[in-house]
């Protein structure tokens, strides 16, 4: 299965959320669209992205998205508000990427709907995720390689909001239960999906068969929690092939 089925990320609105590998998995979505499948895919953000111009055929800075996307003759692109300092772009409101769904100027938008700050793995706040709410697929991401790690600033974004959903205390060992628990959360991997929006998880930096059984177990325990998911993904997203295993119910 390639990594644009395995996500349900063929066409309309795809949003990436979580942590341990929203950008790659942007851009490698982006890329493999309009490269294998002739799609006009579209890189944007409802929050600040770093600077991706190189992932990309161009970025345009602009107010109005659809305006742009209607002179694009490459893809993929990326559409973005403004540039903040030196290595990043401000996101847009979600309901301009709405409008921009609804304009049908691109067969596939993706969109970075929240941050991390680098970490492997996180649990949302209370201004997070900004999903746009024309969203048809919303992925969770977390790094399998968070398991085993302890939970701390060093290796978890917002670890005051795991420790919320998962009872651990700063500095225990984070265990694949815990990573299963807040994707699985209507506080963590699930929280603010519009009804009607497809939601699957991604086991991101499956890099060996030790770190695949750990995935494995945390995307089986995803799918025990989380009824109303029904696929959970397992990848190496750097890899040519960035499907490891698909599990589902």
């Amino acid at each position: 299965m390639n990594v644009l089925e395995a996500l349900r990320a063929e066409s309309g609105v795809v949003a990436v959320v979580g942590a341990g590998g929203k950008k790659t998995t942007l851009y490698t979505l982006a890329t493999r669209a309009a490269r294998s499948h002739s799609l006009r895919a579209v890189v944007t953000a409802t929050v600040r992205i770093p600077i991706f111009d190189r992932h990309v055929e161009a970025v345009t800075v602009t107010d109005d998205p659809v305006a742009a996307l209607e002179q694009a003759d490459e893809w993929p692109v990326g559409v973005v508000p403004e540039r903040e300092g030196e290595d990043r772009y401000v996101g847009y409101d979600p309901a301009v990427v709405d409008d921009l769904a609804a304009a049908d100027v691109a067969d596939l938008v993706l969109v970075k709907a929240d941050g991390a700050r680098t970490r492997e793995f996180k649990a949302p706040n209370e201004r997070e995720p900004q999903l746009p709410r024309r969203v048809d697929t919303v992925v969770p991401i977390a790094s399998v390689q968070a398991v085993g790690k302890p939970l701390s600033a060093e290796h978890v974004h917002r670890p005051e909001r795991v420790t919320a959903i998962t009872g651990l205390d700063r500095g225990d060992t984070i265990r694949p239960v815990d990573v299963a628990r807040v994707l699985a959360s209507e506080r963590g991997g699930l929280k603010s999906v519009p009804a009607g929006a497809t939601v699957v998880p991604l086991l991101n930096k499956v890099d060996d068969d030790d770190l695949r059984d750990v995935a494995a177990e945390i995307g089986t325990e995803v799918l025990e929690r989380a009824p109303a998911v029904r696929r959970v993904v397992l990848t190496r997203m750097v890899a040519e092939e960035p499907v490891v295993d698909v599990l589902e119910n």
